[in-house]
């Protein structure tokens, strides 16, 4: 007989959410440093750690989540602090950064430079300064949890991280796929429709027992900013570690797993944006809220992503845009 699962110890409630947009404190324990990354890496590997380094931006709501929700809960704090150093790095700073070969940029430089699009970015470093894991967004407790085991315990050497966080994920959410009117049925052969719509396609990876599935779609979907921008490209569903057979936009014959694992994918839900030429346009591997989820829409729908690689850029003009239209901007 399997023995009983752990109980784990009742946590203090975290402080009440505040997204507004203000500084972001970041906490106490994290690393002030150099920022010479051959050092940090060096320094937490003689500690017996590793290091993590975040990228933030004042105004971001999901960094404060982040800073105010996982890290309010002391056992995420406690092993986050177990395991790692954390180093703070501002998106759009002037401080000098020091790659792990030596060459030195700008904070905002070499966040461009990583291609960091989503605020909170995670970078997780090993000890001979390999990316092991890179979280691109904000990660709820349960799934920041998984993160930090999978790092902390070298599980990149046996899995993959998207394999790793199937397997101790949980269920959650109701037991079957969400259905949406728009989106196009299977059987999918997506590099054919491309080539007959000529418009952008967006492809949703999403999986069974996923509460943040169910949310998109009963929130982000019904949201009328995304409805509208939803109708203006090609839209199909997959499930991240199904075995149905498609074919990809670039025409590869695969199982909804294979691609999924080819692209890289973990989180649930994923959205992936194809341009008419079958080529990946951008990407949405996090949480999103409504008004951010209609600007990744935006963004792509108006080929804005082709004249400016910042999606935070991009964010923060319509954000404008929005405001001096008189509209309301609800960043949560």
């Amino acid at each position: 007989m399997a023995a009983p699962a752990p109980v784990r110890a009742a946590q203090p409630a975290p402080p009440p959410f505040d997204p507004s947009p203000h500084a972001i404190d970041i906490p106490r324990w994290f690393k002030e440093t150099f920022l010479d990354f051959r050092e940090d890496i060096a320094e937490a590997a003689a500690a017996g750690k590793r290091l993590m380094v975040y990228f933030g931006q004042d105004g971001c709501p999901y960094c404060k989540r982040l800073m105010q929700v996982n890290f309010g809960q002391r056992d995420i704090t406690d092993k986050t602090r177990q395991h790692f150093n954390a180093v703070a790095i501002n998106m759009w700073g002037d401080r000098e950064v020091t790659w792990i070969d030596g060459k030195s940029l700008s904070e905002k430089n070499f966040a461009a430079a990583l291609k960091v699009q989503f605020t909170p970015t995670l970078l997780f470093f090993d000890e001979k300064g390999k990316i092991v894991l890179r979280v691109n967004g904000y990660y709820p407790p349960h799934k920041f949890r998984i993160a930090l085991d999978y790092v902390s315990g070298h599980n990149e050497e046996k899995m993959s991280f998207a394999d790793y966080l199937r397997q101790h994920g949980g269920k959650a959410g109701g037991g079957d796929l969400n259905d949406q009117p728009f989106l196009l049925k299977p059987p999918l052969d997506l590099a054919a429709h491309v080539r007959g719509s000529g418009r952008f396609l967006a492809v949703l990876f999403e999986q069974k027992h996923c509460a943040a599935c169910d949310e998109l779609h009963q929130q982000g979907f019904a949201d009328p900013a995304v409805r509208e921008l939803i109708g203006k490209l090609d839209f199909a569903r997959v499930e991240l570690f199904g075995r149905e057979k498609l074919v990809t936009p670039e025409g590869r014959n695969l199982t909804a797993a294979q691609w999924g694992r080819q692209l890289g994918l973990a989180y649930t839900p994923s959205i992936v944006f194809f341009d008419a030429a079958g080529r990946e346009a951008f990407r949405i591997e996090t949480y999103l809220r409504p008004f951010h989820l209609a600007s990744s829409f935006d963004y792509v729908t108006s080929k804005a992503y082709l004249v400016q690689p910042s999606f935070q850029r991009f964010l923060q003009a319509r954000a404008e845009q929005i405001r001096r239209a008189g509209g309301r901007v609800e960043l949560w």
